[in-house]
């Protein structure tokens, strides 16, 4: 009778610690069925998602991406649960979001960096843009104070002392060739490129237009220190969910080796894969949330 007790206690035991282990420690669901993984992309023919899939797939995380045709979508689909991460954005354009919504979304890992280029038809250096050309950058707020400090870059323009992270045209304190700076639409940025001298373009955007983001750009941001943090690329999640295991190593799996070669070679190295670790993405994170 007591061997019959000490049994049915061992496998009482056994099953309680396999219910365990089944209800999120690990990244495969109850009774070890395949975990589903909605991410939310702008553009999903990148060269890593077929190679991130397939080593998420053997861990029993299965990842279905969602494409979305602009950037003011992917975020809201994300807070409304419609996908469980979104890749799409950087850490300003995030912060940016997460301020004027108050939906509370959280960077959870970093990806690459894709550098800002000036674009043009017509010239092959800035030093070639004549007094009263058009310049168009992108409009959304992150971005537009970006291509600003590309343009000072290029010495072009000159902005004021206290330029913020989502600053405009209001804020250039020096314009000697009287430039038109035309804030619109990203993805209208490539299509004006006849009308205007130049054009600033996002990588991801010129891509899409057949640029090549390592070569085509007259003029580009460099990747040489930290000021491009903000600019980083990231994994979002709810704020929530930014502990999920699940969650966390699908982060870890985009920072590994043959990733990082995929987006080099994918992008023809007009992409960086930039590996922060947690306390930088949490630093760089709160202090842009912080910002004016």
């Amino acid at each position: 009778m007591k061997k019959t007790f000490i049994l049915l206690s061992s496998l009482i035991l056994l099953f309680l610690a396999a219910c365990g282990s089944a209800s999120g420690e690990g990244t495969e669901g109850k009774d070890g069925e395949t975990v589903k993984v909605k991410i939310g992309v702008n553009g999903s023919d990148g060269a890593q998602w077929p190679i991130l899939k397939e080593k998420a797939a053997k861990e029993g995380i299965e990842i279905e991406l969602i494409e979305f045709a602009d950037y003011t979508l992917p975020n809201n689909a994300l807070a409304q649960g419609d996908v469980d991460i979104n890749a799409f954005q950087h850490f300003t354009f995030l912060a940016q979001y997460v301020k004027e919504s108050g939906n509370d979304l959280y960077p959870i890992g970093s990806t690459m960096f894709a550098p800002l280029g000036v674009y043009s038809e017509k010239i092959s250096d800035p030093s070639e843009i004549k007094k009263g050309d058009k310049i168009a950058i992108p409009d959304d707020p992150s971005n537009q104070a970006r291509a600003l400090r590309l343009l000072e870059s290029a010495e072009l323009i000159t902005l004021t002392d206290d330029f913020g992270m989502f600053d405009d045209p209001s804020k250039i304190a020096e314009n000697p060739l009287d430039l038109e700076i035309i804030p619109m639409t990203a993805q209208q940025t490539p299509r004006v490129l006849p009308d205007v001298a130049a054009s600033v373009i996002n990588n991801g955007v010129a891509g899409q237009a057949g640029f090549n983001p390592a070569e085509d750009p007259i003029f580009r941001e460099s990747a040489d220190d930290e000021s491009i943090y903000p600019y980083v690329n990231l994994l979002a999640v709810k704020a929530e969910d930014k502990d999920k295991e699940v969650y966390k190593r699908i982060a870890e799996l985009y920072q590994e080796a043959d990733i990082e070669k995929a987006v080099l070679e994918d992008t023809n190295g007009g992409s960086i894969l930039v590996k922060l670790t947690d306390e930088e993405i949490e630093k760089v994170f709160n202090n842009l949330k912080s910002s004016e």
